[in-house]
């Protein structure tokens, strides 16, 4: 595995790094390069960026809030986790996780990802949220979130989800956000 420096909001300290990240895909360079800024700016949402030794962004996620209606959750769910029994309840969306293809088969996304969960549920305890939703792009992408546990909502394939209270059983020494 690729020697890292830890994951850390995007800042003016990267301005000069975002222009060498490559993931291959065109709306996810593009977000980081010209719009992340900006959107942390507005409080739409908060890039994370992972720098390697060699002062490149190996990848970046984003975390906003969001909101989960409690009749999209596959039936029963809410009764059997004891979830809050609102029609709306509010949730954090990992809008977008990208890995520059130069740091492939390093595990760079399964580290953003758990950081993205990490700092999801540190949060959850400051301002609530009962889970992490995920919009896949692709089948890939679906794949790698159900091979973490994610679930797809049942009237979307593409839109999953994993409640706190999973996430709270996976990393259980979370206690305080960043």
């Amino acid at each position: 595995m690729a020697p890292f420096h830890k994951i850390e909001p995007l800042g003016a300290k990267h301005d000069k790094l975002r222009a060498a990240f490559f993931c291959g895909i065109e709306p996810l360079d593009r977000y980081l390069k010209q719009q992340a800024s900006q959107d942390a700016k507005r409080r739409a949402a908060v890039a994370y960026v992972l720098v390697s030794q060699n002062d490149r962004i190996a990848g970046y996620y984003t975390l906003s809030s969001d909101s989960l209606r409690a009749d999209d959750l596959p039936e029963g769910l809410v009764k059997r986790l004891n979830l809050p029994r609102y029609p709306v309840m509010g949730a954090t969306l990992i809008g977008r996780l990208a890995r520059d293809i130069s740091f492939r088969g390093h595990g760079v996304g399964e580290l953003l990802l758990v950081d993205a969960l990490k700092v999801s549920l540190a949060m959850s305890r400051k301002i609530a949220s009962v889970g992490v939703i995920v919009d896949a792009k692709d089948e890939r992408a679906h794949h790698f979130y159900t091979e973490f546990g994610f679930t797809a909502f049942p009237e979307s394939h593409k839109r999953l989800f994993m409640l706190m209270g999973t996430i709270e059983k996976l990393y259980p020494e979370i206690d305080q956000p960043r």
